[in-house]
């Protein structure tokens, strides 16, 4: 072969793979941009998912059946449910009480704002009430939502008690009980069938202590207690003491409590109160020998499911603590200081002024309450992260509402609240959005009080997943997620 036609040869060839280079090149160059542009899409997400829950919205609503999966501390601890869900059947071994509405919910939280602004300092003596007149029907109560189960008397019985941190004195209804009494599940607690039972002499300290949470009135020398809510509601009855059961080993004798013999208000079927408060006459101060006032609980995500409310017992190094408010000492309640809040990652810009009032940490109250200026910020910035979403009229205290009807999936801002010290709290997802009467609209969680100066409370809806934990002897109450799983 010559020399020209070799060489016209590999000219035809270098010809042939030069487009043959420059497909692979292209080829090569268009996964070098799929790799990078895979690569910022996952860096993406996880930016995205730094600052909103990717959720589906039938997870936002409550099933109808108990979802038992809740775990407990390694001390000694109760079941808590709610008292409107479906795990209260399994407690009570009957069927649950019928539900309220979410109007009814609402005024009802209301009511207990109210009370619980009325109680503080700053804003005068709660108001006294004609107490022994019977409550009208339909009136909603200052009560908590959730409940454990303890027993009382010599033999012990059980009683479904609804805990509160807002309260101080621990009752039950007692036989003999007039007309005035609510219906209960339970067979209410008969002292003439109890051992151990044994009412107060009007003259002795133990009633000079429940004089200091009310008035102090007596019957033939016996001590009478007297409980009043902010609508009215009531407990009155003698003031006893009474051994207290919480398991075979926390038995405690002498337990001083009211055994209520005229109660009205809507009590959902228990058959009385734990009070939590931060009193002397409180279960953790009478209790303090033994679980040096150190108490913990966790909310479920919904009320169809289980949590738990634990006495003593070691502290876990998740937990971040912030101290309990010396503006809060004079009061049965816990008051905490907020320092800020944020929406999808971002610091809002809120005065710090604006929570000079303090906040109470609630069980009871429902629907955590922000200064108006505060909570304006708060919806401003989160209705920015929701124009996706079709936006429809306000529900009762809500005015911040969405239609998820025609969704599977929606992306929702976090909210971010942080305490004293630096300690940070991201609300569950559970507590940003409230399912409206079991619908597809949904309405951000929060509220606006009346007036700047109202202390801020912090709702059991956005305390929901976390384990809450009150250290009365260190002042201080701590959070740490992921409590009740």
């Amino acid at each position: 072969m010559s020399w020209g036609s070799t060489a016209k040869r590999r000219a035809t060839l270098i010809s042939m793979a030069t487009p043959i280079c420059s497909i692979s090149l292209f080829i090569n160059v268009l996964l070098l941009l799929r790799s990078l542009s895979e690569g910022y899409a996952a860096i993406e997400n996880e930016a995205t998912k730094s600052y909103l829950h990717i959720v589906e919205v039938n997870s936002l609503l409550p099933p109808t059946a108990c979802n038992h999966s809740s775990k407990a501390s390694k001390s000694l601890s109760l079941e808590v449910v709610h008292r409107h869900g479906p795990c209260i059947g399994i407690l009570n071994q009957e069927k649950a009480t019928d539900a309220p509405s979410n109007i009814e919910i609402l005024l009802r939280d209301q009511y207990r704002v109210d009370s619980i602004h009325a109680r503080l300092p700053s804003r005068g003596k709660f108001p006294e009430k004609q107490v022994t007149l019977p409550v009208p029907s339909g009136t909603s109560i200052g009560a908590a939502d959730y409940v454990v189960t303890v027993g009382l008397g010599t033999p012990k019985k059980d009683f479904t008690l609804i805990f509160d941190t807002g309260s101080d004195i621990t009752w039950t209804q007692c036989e003999p009980c007039s007309k005035t009494c609510y219906k209960q599940k339970e067979p209410r607690l008969n002292p003439s069938r109890s051992s151990s039972y044994k009412n107060i002499s009007c003259s002795s300290a133990l009633c000079d202590l429940v004089a200091s949470e009310g008035t102090k009135t007596c019957s033939s020398s016996a001590c009478i207690y007297q409980v009043q809510y902010g609508d009215g509601s009531y407990s009155i009855g003698m003031a006893a003491t009474e051994t207290l059961t919480l398991s075979s080993t926390d038995v405690f004798k002498n337990f001083l409590f009211g055994c209520g013999q005229q109660n009205q208000g809507l009590f959902g079927g228990t058959a009385g109160l734990l009070g939590l408060g931060r009193t002397k006459l409180a279960f953790p101060s009478q209790t303090a020998k033994t679980y040096k006032k150190l108490f913990s609980y966790c909310l479920p995500a919904s009320s169809s499911s289980n949590g738990y409310l634990s006495f003593g017992g070691k502290v876990s190094k998740s937990v971040k603590f912030t101290p309990l408010s010396a503006d809060f000492d004079s009061t049965p309640f816990y008051g905490l200081d907020i320092t800020e809040l944020s929406v999808g990652g971002r610091k809002l810009s809120i005065d710090a002024s604006a929570f000079s009032a303090g906040t109470v940490i609630d069980s009871g109250t429902v629907i955590s309450r922000l200064p108006p200026t505060a909570y304006s910020e708060l919806s401003s910035e989160f209705k920015k992260l929701m124009t996706n979403y079709p936006s429809t009229s306000g529900y009762s205290i809500f005015d911040t509402c969405y239609d998820f009807s025609k969704y599977e999936t929606v992306r929702i801002p976090k909210v971010g609240v942080t305490f004293k010290g630096g300690v940070e709290m991201d609300i569950d997802v559970s507590g940003i959005l409230y399912p409206v009467n079991g619908s597809k609209k949904f309405c951000l969680a929060f509220a606006g009080n009346e007036d700047d100066g109202d202390t801020s409370i912090f709702g059991n809806v956005q305390q929901r997943t976390y384990q809450v934990v009150y250290d009365g002897v260190k002042g201080r109450v701590g959070f740490a997620p992921g409590g009740c799983s």
